[in-house]
């Protein structure tokens, strides 16, 4: 028989180890979130840009440590809470993926701005309580009921590029649109593959990515009207037709490394409601449903046109829902070969 668990032996293997992070482990529509609250190093920079260079300079062997095998896995996501750009925030927020850092993430927004409430980083309010939170992107502001329902309103997204077209070997003539939802997306139909969007093709869609980002990275200069370190392909958004009439659309979204967005992913849904406004698809206002792989939804909607450097934008709003998972403590004991981590795909 078992012996009975003792917590205070557990406590003094963490006290005994070179380092230890604590995390809360949430989801948004499937995605997973791990948000570091407590263990890691000081991060040191005026904004969080800077800060996100800091990490990608000095601190990315932790961000393996989060993310990699044995603790983590290929589609792991994290986030690290940072002080704000200046007193306009309640505080700023660095993404963490297989590859590195993103810009952007719309369902880690969704997330922590839930969490924010529920741990009374910000005072909660009787209706709608206001979460300003400063992303690498810029600002986003988010707003949790009293359900603690979830919408955020994103940075302007605008397309950048219409009608491309790539050729490959195998699939012949591409043709795609690129745009910003506080990341670059490539954006097409899935038809053009013969690939349906469902978790059997995962590995398909994956295979996809890589040859065109390859390809558009060779070809196409990708470029924010701003910001050099905000000017790179993210990844890639395939679109199929819904056979429900309530949900406008499913998509797969495939970015970083390799790494398969369970949820319809936020800054993906921004990218494309700025480009169906832009292809005259939709209203301003005018909500629409976009399902994942999984079949997990976000909505969203145009509710404001800007001008965004050179471009004509939009603000996008997206609600989901996320929820808490667990908890954890990582650490590393002396004697682990593999502490860093690795990865398997």
């Amino acid at each position: 028989m078992l012996k009975r668990f003792h917590s205070d032996k557990i406590d003094a293997i963490i006290s005994k180890s070179d380092l230890c992070i604590r995390t809360i482990e949430m989801h948004t529509g499937g995605e997973p979130l791990r948000v570091v609250t407590d263990g890691y190093p000081q991060i040191l920079g005026n904004s969080v840009l800077e800060k996100r260079a800091y990490c990608k300079t000095h601190l990315d062997h932790l961000r393996k440590f989060l993310m990699y095998e044995p603790r983590g896995h290929s589609d792991m996501y994290g986030c690290l809470i940072v002080e704000p750009n200046d007193e306009g925030a309640d505080f700023g927020i660095i993404f963490m993926h297989n590859e590195g850092y993103s810009t952007m993430c719309g369902h880690a927004t969704i997330a922590i701005a839930k969490l924010a409430v529920q741990l009374e980083w910000v005072e909660k309010k009787t209706i709608d309580t206001k979460v300003v939170i400063d992303a690498p992107c810029g600002r986003l502001i988010a707003f949790v009921d009293h359900e603690l329902k979830v919408r955020f309103q994103n940075v302007p997204s605008f397309v950048f590029l219409k009608n491309q077209v790539i050729h490959d070997k195998i699939y012949g003539n591409i043709t795609f649109d690129i745009a910003y939802g506080g990341a670059f997306y490539a954006i097409m139909e899935s038809k053009q593959f013969n690939i349906e969007i469902v978790p059997e093709n995962i590995q398909a869609f994956i295979q996809c990515t890589k040859k065109i980002k390859q390809k558009i990275n060779e070809n196409l200069v990708i470029s924010h009207p701003f910001e050099q370190d905000l000017s790179f392909l993210y990844g890639c958004i395939f679109v199929e037709a819904s056979n429900n009439e309530n949900i406008h659309s499913r998509n797969i979204c495939v970015f970083a490394d390799g790494e398969v967005d369970r949820s319809p992913t936020g800054s993906g849904v921004s990218a494309r409601i700025a480009l169906h406004m832009a292809k005259n698809e939709v209203e301003l206002n005018q909500e629409i449903i976009i399902e994942s792989v999984i079949e997990s939804q976000f909505k969203v909607k145009a509710i404001e046109r800007v001008y965004f450097g050179p471009y004509q934008a939009y603000i996008p709003e997206v609600s989901g829902e996320a929820f808490i998972t667990g908890r954890n403590e990582f650490i590393i004991e002396k004697e682990d070969l593999i502490k860093e981590g690795f990865l398997l795909k």
